[in-house]
């Protein structure tokens, strides 16, 4: 199986330490024996058709900061991911709400060139989920984002084939680790700006953490799971969206009061898609602290599941790469043998 891995942060240098250490065990387990051809950052392109050296990839994008030191030669190609050829396309670029670039833009050119495409990027799905799975369907390759949601926590997973044989009505979840871990800490008596602080001192905060307090990383999540588990054709523009920027010490005290905990909730039902503070019972499953992200949902017979796991980090988020990754191989296979 050759791979292109386009985007190395950090779940991408993940990924590949991933593959390094898993490759007997997905050979033996699901005879998968993945050669990643390319390696794309924003600098430079690292390609070898044979094979690249995993561990000397990850010690140039260290050493140097970008994959063009590789190796002396160049890789010269103006549409690099149409002209690389492989069956897999990892888009693992950082998330863009605004236009979806240049993620979206990859993701298209996977598709369009019948590479099956996983990726881990919000932005594409949150704004253009629907033509996207048109897309994949249309030129008969898998497009699989199970990363997008829960990190390594297999919530779109859990939902699309657990509850299978049932029909969702409704979620509600904690979608967000690092709003999470802000309020958790403004329940043990910070303010927001040190609470915030603290999260952007222990990593779970970026230094411009809009993405996180204003809703939208909550709100992407939220279009991916309605889209996907529901059945839903919506985008960003759908959600009422409230983020935590104007939460006080009073809404903490308040909902202390009545044992309950303030938190960013994502809701999803037949009638409205939101994202917005509200105080839940201590009781409620999905009430988790810190880091932690919670989903329940709601269906007809099953009545009410509730999955809890880590929201995100680079070796939980690369798990559910590989979990694609062996999912695309199982229908390779059952596509032969059909």
């Amino acid at each position: 199986m050759r791979i292109i891995v386009c985007g190395l942060g950090v779940v991408g240098q993940s990924f590949l330490r991933l593959l390094i250490s898993s490759s007997n065990l997905l050979y033996k387990n699901y005879g998968i024996k993945p050669r990643v051809v390319a390696c794309i950052d924003s600098r430079g392109i690292a390609y070898s058709q044979t094979g690249l050296d995993l561990e000397r990839v990850l010690m140039v994008k260290q050493k140097y900061g970008n994959i063009s030191k590789y190796s002396e030669s160049v890789f010269n190609a103006d549409n690099y991911i149409e002209n690389i050829d492989a069956e897999v396309l990892l888009e693992l670029t950082p998330t863009n709400l605004t236009t979806a670039e240049p993620g979206l833009s990859h993701v298209i050119s996977g598709l369009r060139t019948k590479k099956n495409v996983i990726t881990v990027n919000k932005g594409p799905l949150a704004l253009s989920f629907s033509s996207l799975v048109e897309l994949s369907e249309h030129n008969n390759v898998m497009l699989r984002f199970s990363g997008t949601v829960g990190g390594g926590t297999p919530v779109l997973d859990f939902a699309k084939h657990c509850l299978k044989g049932d029909r969702i009505t409704s979620f509600t979840g904690i979608l967000n680790g690092t709003t999470n871990y802000i309020l958790t800490k403004m329940g043990e008596g910070l303010d927001f700006s040190a609470a915030l602080d603290d999260a952007k001192e222990k990593g779970y905060a970026e230094a411009n953490p809009s993405l996180d307090i204003d809703g939208d990383d909550a709100a992407a999540k939220l279009v991916i799971m309605a889209n996907w588990i529901m059945g839903h054709k919506v985008t960003l523009k759908d959600v009422d969206k409230t983020g935590i920027t104007k939460v006080d010490q009073e809404q903490i005290i308040q909902a202390a009061s009545e044992r309950k905990s303030l938190k960013l909730i994502a809701n999803c039902d037949k009638d409205s898609l939101f994202v917005r503070p509200i105080p839940i019972s201590k009781d409620d499953p999905i009430c988790v602290n810190g880091t932690l992200n919670a989903v329940t949902f709601r269906s007809e017979h099953s009545g009410a599941q509730t999955i809890i796991g880590k929201g995100a980090g680079g070796m939980e988020t690369a798990s559910s790469i590989l979990r694609d990754l062996i999912e695309i191989k199982e229908n390779f296979t059952n596509y032969q043998l059909n």
